[in-house]
């Protein structure tokens, strides 16, 4: 008998990592700069900006 069987409890149901709800279909979605408003180009901005202090 391993140290971690006494600490189980029984009956109780453990959530998945991610919800199903959120969890993502696989499909990628294309950017059209044609289509982008004011809060994606923001965003994109953003998006920059903090990929380039993760690399520092």
């Amino acid at each position: 008998m391993g140290r971690d069987e006494h600490k189980k409890s029984r009956g109780k149901r453990f959530l998945t990592q991610t919800p199903e709800n959120q969890a993502s279909d696989g499909i990628d979605i294309e950017f059209s700069e044609e289509l982008a408003d004011q809060s994606d180009k923001i965003a994109q901005e953003r998006r920059k900006r903090a990929d380039e202090s993760a690399k520092r």
